[in-house]
């Protein structure tokens, strides 16, 4: 059994993000930070499922909403990818302040992504494991590519994502092709394991290679035969969770020093 606690903390620019931490009954073995889909939020399906089957295991995961999306502060058409990675960063430094900062980091799809770029930033951090991720940031823009024109044209466009509808911006787009995300995973000082479905509908089986295969040992790869993108049916969430806990065992051997389970402010 895992209790889920509502916190808060701030980003980089101000704003109030919203995140629940998923904790286990016993003392965590580790904390790890998880970063949602492209839009998806800590409240999505999968990212529910996730954190709670790695807390089940006894690792402490915080999931949140990046700015501009759920119940975080911030506009969605200012943000961008390397604002979500300043924010996974700042969910760091909140468990490292409150609890014990994280050995993980997970992260699916351009979630995984993200946490790629943010992995050397966080020095604790240990191992990383990603779940249909891309391998080039940019490839997001895949989502809305009927809209790149009038993205270009006129700075900005309205786009239907997952039937909501946001405000793209061009510099959203312009950052997302600015991202050295190969010298990233060529640097990466964790250990990595990629997770992809060989049928993924939406980031080709491609991108698991060439993530893989850009990366230094040690690493991993885990099929998630049959799973969607977003995995969203049956078990797939809960499996790639216990894979993840299984595989992230080799590298965090000991409790967490002193984990303190006191809850701290909701809000920051």
């Amino acid at each position: 059994m895992s209790e889920s606690r509502a916190v808060g903390f701030t980003s980089r620019d101000g704003h109030a993000l919203s995140g629940r931490l998923e904790v286990p009954s016993g003392t965590p073995v580790a904390f790890a930070v998880f970063c949602a889909c492209f839009t998806c939020g800590k409240d999505f399906l999968a990212s529910v499922k996730i954190c709670r089957a790695l807390a089940a295991a006894g690792i402490a995961t915080l999931r949140f909403d990046f700015s501009g999306l759920g119940q975080s502060e911030g506009d969605f058409e200012h943000s961008n990818f390397s604002t979500d990675v300043a924010d996974t960063i700042a969910a760091a430094g909140f468990l490292r302040d409150h609890y014990e900062a994280p050995k993980l980091l997970v992260g699916h799809s351009l979630g995984g992504a993200v946490a790629i770029a943010a992995a050397n930033q966080i020095p604790e951090c240990v191992a990383l494991a990603t779940i249909a991720a891309p391998y080039d940031a940019a490839h997001v823009t895949e989502n809305f590519r009927n809209a790149l024109a009038a993205i270009k044209r006129d700075g900005s466009a309205e786009v239907e994502l997952g039937g909501r509808t946001f405000m793209i911006a061009s510099k959203f787009v312009e950052d997302l092709t600015d991202q050295p995300q190969a010298d990233r995973i060529a640097d990466l000082d964790a250990a990595l394991l990629v997770m992809h479905s060989p049928t993924d509908e939406i980031v080709g089986i491609e991108n698991a290679r060439l993530i893989h295969d850009g990366a230094r040992h040690s690493k991993s790869y885990v099929s998630l035969e049959g799973a969607t993108h977003h995995l969203t049916e049956g078990d797939d969430a809960d499996y790639a969770a216990r894979m993840i806990a299984v595989w992230v065992s080799r590298y965090i051997r000991q409790p967490a020093e002193a984990a303190s389970l006191t809850l701290p402010s909701p809000g920051p």
